[in-house]
């Protein structure tokens, strides 16, 4: 699995989460299909851990940068992604442009056809905010 897979992992076990389901190694195997070997796997439970961890931190930038919208009111497949984007951008450890271009691409794939402006708006203004 490479790392773009494993982005996309992680915000189906988010997005998992926010449904509430626990994430567990059922979901991690059978919902996501990422074996205990792959050398992603450690990455992908780290976003999780992370994004449910500091979790009110992280709404508190969507929230403030998603101008006009409230939170409730966020799909929340979009929801997902910009949590595990927002989560990636406070750790530093991949650049700015590479998460933002991967969450609009998880939003393209996996939302509506305006999601990824809606995506590439909110993570852009946290970016710039951040720098």
């Amino acid at each position: 699995m490479d790392r773009t897979a494993a982005r996309a992992a992680a915000m189906k076990l988010v997005y998992e989460w926010e449904m509430g389901g626990n994430g567990g190694e059922d979901t991690i195997i059978g919902l996501v299909e990422v074996p205990c070997e792959d050398k992603e796997r450690g990455y992908i439970e780290g976003i999780v851990a992370g994004v449910k961890e500091r979790r009110a931190e992280i709404d508190g930038w969507i929230e403030k940068y998603a101008v006009g919208w409230k939170l409730e009111r966020i799909s929340r497949v979009d929801f997902s992604i910009l949590r595990v984007a927002v989560y990636e951008l406070l750790q530093k450890e991949e650049p700015d442009p590479v998460i933002l271009n991967e969450a609009v691409e998880l939003a393209k794939t996996y939302s509506t056809d305006r999601a990824g402006a809606f995506v590439n708006g909110v993570l852009g203004s946290i970016s710039r905010a951040r720098n």
